[in-house]
């Protein structure tokens, strides 16, 4: 991984003159920030709206109440006047490593909130289009459009839990709108790279150990099929290797022809010591294979020993 600007214990790019000429110099600054002491960062101010109140620090991290809001003042359901529109934005890093205090003129910056750049957001809203307010694939999904919501975005994102952890769809009848929910138009999407256009089914394991299961019960079945044409054929072999006609001459038995004969045997030792070897091996091979892919807790199962979904 190369070297960015996030490496850096100093960015004192956009800062007011006043500020940095305090210090004179980024040394004496970084032994001021030192446990937890009084800093500066870039902090660009947000445009707050007349419905809005904000709590903020002097670290671009703020916290703002108000009606739905995803861009500039006329945007989101607060912009077009909505009532049922609340809105609480939990936001650090305005413009990310984009954010300067002031202009090169000196001035004070003023920003919008920006889905796409600041750095890390919990969003909620009583009503937004929450998908596409973050640019989010549909996926198999419905847009969440004029729903309430809770969106998290951040460089990493983790959800940690000392026991379990529940992806739960479905739970009311009605939504925040008051409508009634169509459950079967609403599951969970896994969407890597914010790229739906090869969304498949995730597998159900009990049904696909079933469907295994199957195929191994017919590949049983037909090698038991070709055990048994390799009974037949080998008995057959045997009586063609013993053939004699009757003659004439008082229905004595002409002598059994070398050549079948010696055939004969060879191949009644081909069919034994390979085929019906190989059939052996390969009634063992099945069965191990069903129990490595059929039975949770193996390391080659197809059904996770620990996560669901239905």
């Amino acid at each position: 991984m190369t070297d960015c600007v996030y490496r850096k214990r100093q960015i004192l790019d956009g800062l007011s003159a006043a500020k940095t000429g305090i210090a004179g110099n980024i040394a004496i600054i970084a032994m001021r920030s030192l446990a937890g002491g009084k800093s500066e960062d870039a902090n660009p101010l947000i445009n707050l709206a007349d419905c809005e109140k904000e709590i903020s620090n002097a670290h671009n991290a703020s916290i703002v109440f108000g009606r739905d809001r995803p861009g500039s003042k006329l945007s989101g359901y607060g912009g077009r006047g909505d009532t049922h529109a609340g809105s609480i934005d939990i936001v650090v890093g305005r413009l990310a490593h984009r954010a300067k205090t002031v202009n090169s003129e000196g001035d004070q910056i003023y920003v919008d909130p920006n889905f796409k750049v600041d750095a890390a957001r919990i969003y909620l809203s009583q009503k937004t289009d929450v998908d596409r307010n973050f640019h989010l694939a549909q996926g198999m999904q419905p847009y969440a459009d004029y729903r309430s919501a809770v969106a998290i975005k951040a460089d990493g994102v983790r959800i940690i839990a000392r026991e379990g952890i529940k992806l739960v769809t479905g739970a009311d009848k009605l939504n925040s709108q008051g409508c009634e929910i169509n459950n079967r138009s609403y599951g969970i999407d896994l969407i890597a790279n914010n790229d739906d256009t090869d969304m498949q089914p995730l597998v159900k394991g009990y049904n696909m150990v079933t469907c295994v299961e199957r195929i191994y019960h017919h590949i049983d079945k037909l090698a038991g099929i070709i055990d048994m044409l390799l009974h037949a054929q080998m008995a057959f072999n045997s009586a063609v290797m013993s053939h004699s006609h009757v003659t004439a001459f008082f229905g004595v038995p002409t002598a059994i022809a070398a050549s079948p004969a010696l055939q004969g045997i060879t191949t009644m030792i081909d069919h034994f010591g390979r085929v019906e070897t190989g059939l052996l091996a390969h009634y063992k091979n099945t069965g191990a294979a069903r129990i490595n892919a059929c039975r949770a807790g193996t390391p080659t199962s197809i059904v996770s020993y620990y996560n669901y979904t239905n």
